[in-house]
């Protein structure tokens, strides 16, 4: 009820971007997404603000929270939830990321480290490996590994490499 007092539209962008960026660097410590409640203390306001702040940081990015839940299930590029999409921060794994996409921007958030994303391939038999440092791609396995998707990426339908 209490959440239903702070209207979302009008939580200053200050307040949007420390949060965002608590957010993140929790992921980022820890491969897990904080909890409102657990937010709220972070950012030193009351559960129901820092439930609400993140609930509008979820309606203007592409992730998700949890169906029927108050959990973060996925905060771009990461997910909390486990996919496929294992990423090891120097040999290190805890987190996943959102897709096979995303999870080649979380090298920006690791600056220089070596992460590596390890995969099955969803259409055929080799697993997919990459490795990678900053701007570097460290290693690619295999060679010939390339990316599909059912949005609509890559400018008009006619000129998509894959439809």
């Amino acid at each position: 009820m209490a959440a239903a007092l702070v209207d979302r539209d009008q939580i200053p962008l200050e307040a949007l971007d420390s949060a965002y960026a608590a957010i993140m660097r929790e992921i980022v410590a820890t491969g897990v997404a904080p909890h409102y409640a657990e937010l709220a203390q972070t950012l030193g306001v009351e559960p129901m603000r820092a439930k609400a702040v993140i609930a509008r940081i979820i309606d203007l990015t592409p992730g998700w929270l949890h169906p029927g839940t108050d959990w973060i299930a996925s905060f771009p590029p990461f997910n909390n939830q486990p996919t496929q999409y294992r990423v090891s921060v120097d040999g290190e794994q805890r987190w996943f990321a959102q897709c096979g996409f995303e999870a080649l921007a979380v090298r920006w958030l690791f600056p220089g480290q070596t992460v590596t994303v390890e995969a099955p391939c969803l259409v055929g038999d080799e697993p997919l490996r990459i490795e990678m440092r900053d701007e570097e791609i460290l290693s690619i396995e295999p060679a010939t590994m390339v990316g599909y998707t059912r949005s609509q990426v890559g400018g008009d339908a006619a000129n998509r490499p894959f439809r």
